[in-house]
């Protein structure tokens, strides 16, 4: 929801940082991965309760995943990375709810629910991104990305939110998720809405 709006603060410092890693001979391939090792460790420290260790983990994972993207297109973006840049995104994100599932036994019930609104917007994300490039529509409102998705209410920056919060207030796990797995619920039903608008409406 708020990514757009975002992108024009967000990129001019991420263009000036993937500059100086540049320099240092980095690909954008390997910041993914290094993102997403600091990414696990977040998830293990999750688990462990040590929440506060874990946030600053995963702020270095969300840096990453903003400067692979910069990194790209300095040198040129290629469709494995953007494959691999949104594996890593979709494993963090389902691994840190496990984690919490770990960490507190009786957040079980809400944290399955947050599982499976992650896996609605997430398969309804891809799948309108896959018909999307088979009919040839793209835009860059969401910035040069490796392939054209459909907005939604709970997209990435919402996502860091409710993760930041539920690493500094733990003990609200469960009413947090229930909350964005709502929200998440919300952006699967617009999604679809929005996929039989654009690619017929065969009901």
């Amino acid at each position: 929801m708020f990514d757009a709006r975002l992108r024009p603060l967000i990129d001019p410092p991420l263009k000036r940082l993937a500059n100086a890693l540049a320099r240092s001979g980095l690909t954008a391939n390997s910041v993914t991965l290094i993102g997403f090792l600091f990414g696990i460790a977040g998830c293990l420290a999750v688990a462990y309760e040590a929440y506060l260790v874990a946030l600053g983990l995963l702020t270095i994972n969300r840096l990453a995943d903003g400067l692979d993207g910069a990194l790209a297109r300095r040198h040129g973006a290629t469709a494995f990375g953007g494959y691999l840049d949104i594996v890593c995104d979709f494993l963090i994100y389902n691994a840190l709810v496990v984690a919490f599932a770990l960490a507190q036994p009786e957040v079980v019930i809400p944290a399955l629910f947050l599982l499976l609104a992650f896996a609605g917007s997430g398969t309804t994300f891809l799948a309108f991104a896959i018909l999307a490039a088979k009919s040839g529509q793209n835009h860059e409102r969401q910035g040069k990305k490796s392939f054209y998705y459909l907005e939604g209410l709970a997209e990435g920056t919402e996502t860091i939110v409710f993760f930041a919060l539920c690493l500094l207030f733990p003990a609200w796990f469960g009413y947090l998720a229930w909350a964005f797995a709502g929200l998440c619920a919300l952006s699967v039903i617009g999604r679809v809405l929005a996929a039989w608008r654009a690619f017929g409406k065969g009901i």
